[in-house]
């Protein structure tokens, strides 16, 4: 179980940024000020990974630094949202004629820009009333969602997924959750990672994959952009318990909150992966021909503060709160030492 006087007794850090990360926000935020960011944002809100507006403004969020987001950035990244199809084509009768790469966003994508676009202090319950509604229609039946069109066809299994499930969770938990069907959806995601312990991937046939996948959650990860983490689970399940006034089981979290107490005596959290690396990448083209697939590209806040073994303010950040957040759970009286599963 967790030791708790250790929890308590790692520092909390002051916050640090290196002059090349604050070049890079500047960057960043020129960037999405421009003509060139409006551009992209016209031809595809999403597309190319990952130097098109999107991924800028998904880290400066991740910063802490979403209020330098220009205005006219996030206005038209809701305008591109709301362009795309407002349903997850399952069958090819969902959607005839759509390209599914550019014309359909997934529960991933809409899950990590719906807390940006809010931050930007836009009404995204007004604006894109569709997307909350969307998280509930496809949360799968043990919780979970998957981003794989085709885990919805599967029998027999329920092949849902970490990646898949951890950002629409931090979505839904932003403000009241709204009805009752939107806080059914966030208990019941809870409990997917509860029963997952933050660890392990599927036990299906259909997502095999993610059990392979899960060896690397233990190493933290920044940006995180959609990609999972163990710390970024954690986090959000002291958000639910906290914000929900709901029990945690202990057993659920004592494997990842005892190795990362033991991994960063001194509070401070470095990278340890770029989940980001090696990945390719559509290139949309206006005339909607078929776009072509090349190595993704970068920018320069993306590679400042990604640097495997650079000390990670927002990390750092993040590991300091959700100790906090756990101390307050333990006073009262919600973190509890039932058994999982």
């Amino acid at each position: 179980m967790i030791d708790l006087e250790k929890l308590a007794a790692v520092p909390s850090p002051p916050s640090f940024q290196s002059a090349a990360i604050e070049r890079g926000i500047a960057d960043s935020v020129a960037y999405l000020g421009s003509a060139a960011a409006q551009r992209s944002l016209e031809r595809d809100p999403y597309w190319p990974k990952w130097d098109s507006p999107w991924w800028h403004m998904l880290l400066l969020h991740e910063l802490g630094e979403a209020r330098q987001i220009p205005m006219r950035a996030s206005a038209a990244m809701a305008v591109g949202l709301e362009r795309l199809l407002h349903l997850f084509p399952i069958h090819p009768s969902d959607a005839p004629g759509a390209d599914l790469q550019r014309d359909s966003a997934c529960h991933c994508a809409l899950g990590t820009m719906y807390p940006v676009l809010a931050a930007c202090g836009i009404d995204v319950e007004r604006t894109l009333p569709w997307v909350r509604p969307w998280f509930v229609r496809y949360q799968m039946a043990d919780g979970g969602l998957n981003c794989d069109n085709t885990a919805y066809l599967q029998t027999g299994e329920c092949p849902s997924s970490m990646v898949g499930t951890v950002a629409p969770l931090e979505s839904m938990l932003l403000g009241s959750g709204g009805t009752s069907e939107h806080s059914g959806f966030v208990g019941r995601a809870a409990s997917f990672l509860i029963d997952r312990a933050l660890i392990h991937g599927s036990q299906s046939v259909h997502n095999a994959e993610e059990r392979g996948a899960a060896v690397a959650w233990r190493a933290l990860t920044f940006p995180r952009f959609y990609f999972y983490d163990v710390l970024r689970g954690l986090a959000v399940l002291v958000r639910w318990a906290e914000t929900a006034e709901q029990l945690l089981p202990e057993a659920a979290i004592a494997i990842v909150v005892t190795a990362l107490v033991e991994r960063w005596p001194d509070g401070i959290v470095h990278i340890e992966r770029q989940a980001h690396a090696k990945s390719t990448t559509i290139l949309p083209t206006s005339d909607r021909s078929p776009s072509p697939r090349a190595s993704a590209s970068t920018f320069s806040l993306l590679d400042a503060t990604s640097r495997l073994g650079e000390p990670s303010e927002a990390l750092t950040r993040q590991w300091t709160e959700v100790r906090a957040g756990l101390l307050r759970l333990v006073q009262a009286g919600r973190l509890v030492s039932s058994e999982i599963g």
